[in-house]
């Protein structure tokens, strides 16, 4: 079982950056692909972004492509999202996910509790 936290959301102006964070516990994060989803208020909750077990691998979402970037670090056991020329419209809550590719999303097998990341225009 992996246990996912999430850290570094917050209130933020449009064009700012944020990078969040996912620590997971336990030794088989490596085995994992991991991903980043977000939920706005109303609306059901999307992929972002997926990176492969070793990182070699990344999907987007179109919505973020070219402004958001996922990354692992296995040795710490955590996996990033830098999130670049934010817009309103990224106001959600965002959740960091353990599991498998599924075509170019991700399959969440485990999941954080989430960060809330605000973006005001």
């Amino acid at each position: 079982q992996v246990q996912l936290v999430e850290s570094g959301g917050g209130l933020v102006q449009a064009g700012d950056s944020l990078r969040l964070s996912c620590a997971a516990s336990g030794r088989t994060f490596s085995s994992y692909d991991m991903g980043w989803f977000r939920q706005a208020p109303g609306k059901e909750r999307e992929f972002v972004a997926a990176v492969s077990r070793k990182g070699s691998i990344t999907s987007y979402a179109d919505s973020v492509k070219g402004r958001f970037t996922i990354s692992r670090d296995n040795a710490k056991n955590t996996v990033y999202l830098q999130m670049n020329s934010l817009k309103p419209e990224d106001t959600a809550v965002y959740y960091c996910a353990a599991g498998s590719f599924a075509g170019l999303s991700l399959r969440g097998d485990y999941w954080g509790q989430g960060t809330q990341v605000t973006v005001s225009s």
